[in-house]
């Protein structure tokens, strides 16, 4: 099958680790017979330098005659790069949800999994660490407080800011049947988070879920407010199959989740439209200190490539064989400086891409 992959190598160690993804896709395909055509586009830091604006309009034409994108890491060091003294909305950040509008990209699916590998590495306590997780958090991201209308100005001789939470109910529905699709192929549990003790959105949130729960007759629906999902994610994260919520609450929580897993640098990510086009990401940062000294971890990367064969592509059996790979070499003792503990080999980003690449 033919393919046609958008790749936003983007900034810091970015490049570093879209390129091992790559060369995993590659195995991939010449496994299996397949044809990956690459568009280069420019996002980010990387646009600025460029264009003088994090997002341009030949990229979003050119995302969109592609099948995916994959994109490595958005943004540098806020103290010391250029991008951060140009106004909010030139900066890198301004880019990555500039893009996530542009595409409809409404549907975040985050996987928080334990390998059992790494299992020293997590910070929670050893009886917590030992029964395992294995969660996905799907996050509504193009509504909420971070698209709602802002403004800053002077009230009574006071600087007051208002940022406005908003959704409909259309909004609402469209991930919870994500949410509610997903869990029917997983262990079959949703559990939707909110703050309807408080916020009217909220309360708008749990009645549509609700409604949507019934056409899911097989799915076990519950709720839980997010303070208190905090706290579970920490003391029993193993009770969670699919999370669902809104989009600030999905941003901190999803965040939470990786990290109880040892180091975000293992984590994938998808965002989704409401057709098969999604955008793959890893769930980290851009690492700016480490970016060029092969120490980064394309782990994540490699992931968010399964899960665009996965979800964009349909090729299932591939993105088992990619995570299989990730396992077998985990599981061989080999490590980035980032997941490495006693008696393990320490490898770099290449060897690492290699490593794995090789066990497709």
């Amino acid at each position: 099958m033919n393919f046609r992959i958008g790749v936003i190598s983007g900034d810091g160690i970015g490049p570093e680790i879209v390129r091992e993804a790559r060369k995993v896709l590659d195995q991939v395909a010449s496994k299996y017979g397949h044809a990956f055509e690459y568009a280069e586009l420019l996002l980010g830091g990387a646009s600025i330098d460029v264009h003088g604006v994090p997002l341009t309009e030949e990229t979003v034409r050119q995302a969109k005659t592609c099948d995916a994108v994959l994109m490595g890491s958005i943004g540098g060091d806020a103290k010391t790069s250029p991008w951060y003294r140009l106004e909010p909305s030139k900066r890198p950040e301004a880019g990555l949800l500039g893009i996530r509008k542009a595409l409809n990209l409404f549907a975040n699916l985050r996987p928080a999994y334990l390998y059992e590998e790494l299992r020293a590495a997590c910070p929670l306590r050893e009886d917590i660490s030992a029964a395992g997780f294995d969660m996905l958090i799907m996050r509504e991201l193009t509504g909420g407080l971070y698209f709602g209308a802002r403004k800053t100005e002077e009230v009574d001789g006071v600087l007051t800011a208002v940022d406005t939470l908003s959704y409909n109910e259309y909004e609402i529905r469209r991930i919870a049947k994500r949410a509610f699709d997903i869990a029917m192929k997983r262990r079959k549990k949703v559990c939707s988070v909110d703050k309807a003790n408080v916020l009217d959105s909220s309360r708008l949130w749990r009645k549509v879920v609700e409604e949507v729960a019934k056409e899911y007759p097989e799915v076990e629906l519950s709720h839980m407010y997010v303070d208190n999902c905090a706290m579970q994610l920490v003391m029993n994260p193993a009770q969670f199959d699919v999370i669902l919520t809104e989009n600030m609450f999905g941003d901190i929580l999803s965040d939470e989740a990786s990290m109880v897993t040892g180091s975000i640098g293992m984590l994938s990510s998808a965002s989704l439209n409401d057709t098969k086009f999604g955008l793959y990401e890893p769930s980290h940062g851009s690492a700016p200190d480490i970016a060029g000294q092969d120490r980064a971890n394309p782990i994540a990367t490699i992931l968010s490539a399964a899960m665009m064969l996965r979800y964009s592509f349909d090729l299932d059996e591939e993105a088992d064989r990619v995570e299989a790979a990730v396992r077998t070499v985990l599981k061989e003792g080999y490590r980035t400086g980032d997941i490495l503990s006693e008696g393990c080999t320490c490898v770099g980003t290449a060897r690492m891409g290699d490593l794995i690449a090789e066990r497709i």
